[in-house]
């Protein structure tokens, strides 16, 4: 059943969420300081492609640099990137099965603009 609503969520709009995460991965990674802003990019751009089966959950152990990194990657790309998820559910919430992707999106939102100190995590373990 998770293949099945992955590849409607990637119909709908997923693919579209990945490559904004992919996009703002690259511009990261041209300046040198902000690659590991670019790597958290390309790791939510994988889970933004096929989130069903998988969760966001707390990194043990996440500290004062995890809340400095929150801090730059927001400026540089959470708020965008949540601008992205609204007007994305509120397009896959058009249709009747859209409405389960437009949750799963705005769900996403917190991860999106805060993603370091969390990890994600399959039901057999950690990606």
């Amino acid at each position: 059943m998770r293949t099945v609503l992955n590849v409607i969520w990637v119909v709908l709009g997923g693919f579209w969420l990945a490559l904004g995460y992919f996009l703002a991965g690259i511009l990261a990674c041209l300046l040198i300081v902000t690659i590991p802003v670019g790597l958290a990019s390309f790791r939510m751009a994988a889970y933004v492609l096929w989130p069903f089966g998988r969760s966001v959950v707390k990194k043990p152990g996440a500290g004062a640099g995890s809340a400095i990194m929150n801090a730059i990657w927001f400026v540089i790309a959470g708020w965008w990137l949540a601008l992205v998820h609204i007007a994305t559910a509120l397009a896959q919430s058009l249709t009747i099965i859209g409405l389960a992707n437009a949750w799963v999106s705005i769900k996403m939102i917190p991860v999106t603009c805060f993603p370091f100190g969390k990890q994600i995590v399959a039901s057999g373990g950690v990606l």
